[in-house]
């Protein structure tokens, strides 16, 4: 399972691939949610991106996203504080 809530929080593991053509969340795959970002891996231009990307996605303000594990990886732990919505591709019990 790709994700776990602690009390209001919600826990993701991610596998991130940058360049995309386009930001997408793709959906699981195996143990982690497979999202598509556009921006390039360097210089933690892709990590921004995806906090903006996926504080849209749930609606937060990007200070409630934060890498927990895997900065420099393309497999990532994200802790999304409250989160507002979760997105229909998803689909969390």
């Amino acid at each position: 399972m790709y994700y776990q809530w602690e009390n209001e929080n919600l826990i993701l593991n991610c596998s991130i691939q940058p360049k995309s053509r386009e930001d997408r969340i793709v959906g699981e795959l195996g143990e982690y949610l497979k999202i598509r970002i556009t921006a390039p891996p360097t210089d933690g231009k892709a990590n921004s991106h995806l906090i903006r990307f996926l504080a849209k996605q749930f609606k937060v303000k990007q200070s409630a996203i934060t890498i927990r594990s895997g900065h420099a990886s393309r497999q990532k732990r994200l802790c999304i504080e409250s989160p507002a919505v979760i997105p229909d591709v998803m689909q969390l019990n």
